[in-house]
C-alpha cells in the first residue's frame, strides 16, 4: 500500500479521499525542515500547500518519494530541478482555485474603482464624506489583460459581463482562440499600454514577466488607469507603481500579492488609493476543498494506476489516454531495453520516429519511457521516466522526435529508434501484434526480422553463410541451453543477417566466446528482459 504525508493544513476531504482509495496517509503539519528530513524517507508521496518548503536536500533525503503534490497553482516552494534529478514527479492543482481567483480579481477591481476601502474607513470613523470619494465606472471601458490562460480566460468572461472591451497581450494566445474568447489580441506591448483603462495580470512570475509592468510601462498608460494584481508579486514593479499612484497616473490599485510576503511594511500601504489583501486569491471554502480533493485524486491516481495529470516535470497522461498508450509504452520499454544492452560506446544522438496510429497519440510519455529503458542499463541506477530526458541533456545527448502519420511498412503503427554513438549507428524498429497488445521487433540495423522481445534474448549478427545456424544450435545444445524461438532475417543471400534466439537459460561467458568464434559471426550479445 502506498503511503502519503499531508504536510500542510488542507481540507480533511483530502485525507478522506486517500483512505477511500486505499492509500495510507499521515497528517503531520507544521514540521521543521529537520523533522521533515527525518520522516520523508517513509513516504511515496507528499501533499503540501504553500507553507512547507521542499528544498533540494529534503528531496534528496526522501529516497522512497515518487510524487509531490501542491494543492494550488504556484510551486515556488518546491525545488523542481532537484525533484526531477531524483525522479520525483511534481504536480499542482491548477483548476481548483481558478474561479475564486477570478472573482477576487473582479472584487479588487471594483473596490479600487469605487475606493471602497478608504470610504469604509471614513464611514466607520463617523465622517460621512459623501463628496470626497468620486469613483470610476468600468462599463464601456477597456480592460487590458496580460496572460489569458485558465484564470485569465475566466477573468475575461466576468469583465465582459460588465460590458468592458477586452484587449489581451499573450504571446501564447492564438488569433483563433482570441476570437473565440471575444478579445482583441495585441502583439506589441507599446501598442497595449496606451489603450488601458484597467490592467490585470494573470501570468506566472518568470524571467520574462518579472517587472513587465514597470516605470516605462506606466509612462505610456493613460492618466487615471486602474491596476490589479492577483497573480504573483514582482510582475508589477512596486516602486514604479508607488510613484504612479502618487502622481495620479494610476488612479487606484488592487493588490493581493507582493514582491515580499508576508508584506508588513510595504510603502504602498501608506497610500489611500491602494486596496490590498494578504494573498487571498484562493481563500474560499470552495477553493480550499477543490484543490485539496484535486491533488489527492492526482497523487492517488499516480501511485495506484500510473496516471499522470498536471505534472510540471513529466508529460501528463490522462486516464482516457492511458489504455491507448499502455501497449506503446510497453513497446518503447522493450526497444529501449534492447538498445541499452546492445550499444557500448557513448551516445551522441537519439532519434525516435513514430509512424502510423502512434504518431497521433501523446508521444512524450512514450519517449520518456524509451529513454529511461535505454539509459538504465548504461547508467545502472538513478534513472527513471521523470529524469531520463534531463540526464540525457546533461550528458550532451541530442534527443529528436519525428512523426509520419502514414506507416511506410504496412503496419498500423511503428516506432523506430536510431542511436548515433562514437562507434557508429544502431537502429531498431518495433510494432504491435495480436490486436495491438504484443510487442515485436521487426527490424534491426535495417535487417528485417520478426522477434519477440522477452526473457533471455540472444542477438547474433553475421554474414549469411551455410551451416551457421547449425553451429549455433549445436553450441547451445551442448551447453544445455534450450531454444524457445529462433528468428532469422537477412538483407540478401550472402548479405548481412541477424538471428534473435529466445532461450530458457542464461548464457555463460565461455559459451558466448564459442559463439563469437563461429566463422562469419560479427557480433553476439545477450539481452535480458
Amino acid at each position: 500500500m502506498p503511503k502519503v504525508l499531508i504536510a500542510d493544513k488542507m481540507s480533511p476531504k483530502a485525507e478522506e479521499l486517500f483512505r477511500k482509495r486505499g492509500v495510507e496517509v499521515d497528517v503531520r503539519t507544521g514540521l521543521s525542515p529537520a523533522e521533515l528530513q527525518e520522516i520523508l524517507p517513509n513516504y511515496d508521496g507528499v501533499a503540501i500547500r504553500s507553507s512547507t518548503r521542499l528544498t533540494g536536500p529534503l528531496i534528496r533525503a526522501a529516497t522512497r518519494l515518487r510524487v509531490i503534490g501542491r494543492a494550488g497553482i504556484g510551486v515556488d516552494n518546491v525545488d523542481i530541478p532537484a525533484a526531477s534529478k531524483q525522479g520525483v514527479i511534481v504536480m499542482n492543482a491548477p483548476f481548483g482555485n481558478s474561479v475564486t481567483t477570478a472573482e477576487h480579481t473582479v472584487a479588487l477591481a471594483l473596490a479600487a474603482s469605487r475606493q471602497i476601502a478608504a470610504a469604509t474607513a471614513s464611514t466607520k470613523a463617523g465622517k460621512w464624506e459623501k463628496n470626497r470619494f468620486m469613483g470610476r465606472e468600468l462599463g464601456g471601458k477597456t480592460l487590458g489583460i496580460i496572460g489569458s490562460g485558465n484564470i485569465g480566460s475566466l477573468v475575461v468572461e466576468r469583465f465582459q459581463g460588465l460590458k468592458m472591451h477586452v484587449i489581451a497581450y499573450d504571446p501564447f494566445l492564438s488569433r483563433q482562440r482570441a476570437e473565440e474568447m471575444g478579445v482583441e489580441l495585441i502583439e506589441k506591448l507599446e501598442d497595449f499600454w496606451p489603450r488601458l483603462d484597467l490592467l490585470t495580470v494573470h501570468t506566472p512570475l518568470t524571467v520574462h514577466t518579472q517587472y513587465i509592468v514597470d516605470a516605462a510601462a506606466f509612462a505610456q498608460m493613460k492618466h487615471g488607469v486602474i491596476v490589479v494584481n492577483c497573480a504573483r508579486g514582482g510582475i508589477v514593479e512596486e516602486s514604479a507603481l508607488y510613484e504612479a499612484l502618487k502622481s495620479g497616473r494610476v488612479f487606484a490599485a488592487g493588490l493581493d500579492v507582493f514582491e515580499e510576503e508576508p508584506a508588513v511594511n510595504n510603502p504602498l500601504f501608506e497610500l489611500e488609493n491602494v486596496v490590498c489583501t494578504p494573498h487571498l486569491g484562493a481563500s474560499t471554502v470552495e477553493a480550499q476543498e477543490n484543490v485539496a480533493v484535486q491533488i489527492a485524486e492526482q497523487i492517488a491516481d499516480y501511485l495506484l494506476n500510473g496516471t499522470v495529470q498536471n505534472a510540471l516535470n513529466i508529460p501528463a497522461v490522462s486516464e482516457g489516454e492511458l489504455p491507448l498508450l499502455r501497449p506503446f509504452l510497453n513497446l518503447a520499454d522493450k526497444l529501449g531495453t534492447m538498445l541499452g544492452q546492445l550499444i557500448e560506446m557513448g551516445i551522441e544522438r537519439i532519434e525516435v520516429t513514430y509512424e502510423g496510429e502512434v504518431a497521433q497519440l501523446n508521444r512524450k510519455p512514450i519517449t520518456n519511457v524509451l529513454l529511461n529503458s535505454l539509459l538504465k542499463p548504461i547508467l545502472e541506477s538513478g534513472v527513471n521516466v521523470v529524469n531520463a530526458p534531463l540526464i540525457a541533456e546533461e550528458r550532451g545527448i541530442e534527443v529528436v522526435e519525428a512523426i509520419n502519420k502514414r506507416c511506410r511498412t504496412g503496419f498500423t503503427s511503428m516506432i523506430t529508434v536510431a542511436i548515433a554513438t562514437e562507434k557508429g549507428e544502431r537502429c531498431i524498429s518495433g510494432t504491435l501484434f495480436n490486436n495491438g497488445q504484443q510487442p515485436r521487433v521487426v527490424s534491426m540495423d535495417q535487417v528485417p526480422v520478426e522477434a519477440t522481445p522477452e526473457g533471455n534474448l540472444l542477438c547474433i549478427a553475421n554474414q549469411d553463410s551455410p551451416g551457421l545456424i547449425g553451429r549455433v544450435g549445436t553450441i547451445l545444445g551442448d551447453a544445455g541451453i534450450n531454444i524457445a524461438n529462433f528468428h532469422l532475417g537477412r538483407t540478401a543471400i550472402g548479405g548481412r543477417a541477424i538471428a534473435f534466439i529466445n532461450i530458457d537459460q542464461d548464457v555463460p561467458a565461455e559459451v558466448m566466446q564459442s559463439l563469437r568464434a563461429v566463422p562469419n559471426v560479427l557480433e553476439v550479445k545477450l539481452v535480458r528482459y
